[in-house]
């Protein structure tokens, strides 16, 4: 018998590194907010309803580790911070503009997508796709 080996790791796609870094409703929100200008802790508080402070103050450090946020103290004592996007979160201003034009058209409603991936198109039966064009089910194409 030969040395064993392990199987070989598949790597994370694109889309799930940024998923990684943004992934969840709380963050896309915040970096939302703070598209505008920066922002202090209770600026973003108001300015996204329904969070707890325990969930905002996590998601800022989990934005903040992720490069995506940096906080900059405005006051000593007691240490108080302002938020601002980095440019890679600054980055992330058409892609939430593109979800936003995706969730006021219905967001998932209508024909299901296919997906033109290397030459092949096979029918997702779902409205997402990861590589390539976009086609409804009449073969026409459409945009991403």
């Amino acid at each position: 018998m030969g040395p064993m080996t392990e199987p070989a790791q598949a790597l994370p796609s694109d889309l799930a590194t940024a998923l990684d870094r943004v992934g969840d409703r709380w963050s896309l929100l915040l970096v939302e907010a703070l598209l505008a200008a920066p922002r202090r802790f209770n600026e973003l508080s108001e300015a996204i309803p329904g969070i707890a402070p325990n969930i905002l103050s996590d998601r800022l450090r989990r934005l903040e580790r992720a490069g995506v946020v940096v906080a900059t103290p405005y006051s000593r004592r007691p240490v108080r911070m302002e938020y601002a996007l980095t440019p890679d979160g600054r980055e992330l201003a058409g892609a939430l503009r593109l979800l936003a034009d995706w969730g006021a058209r219905g967001g998932g409603v209508g024909e299901p997508l296919a997906v033109e991936n290397r030459g092949r198109e096979r029918s997702t039966g779902q409205r997402r796709a990861t590589h390539g064009s976009l086609r409804d089910h009449r073969g026409c194409s459409r945009e991403p």
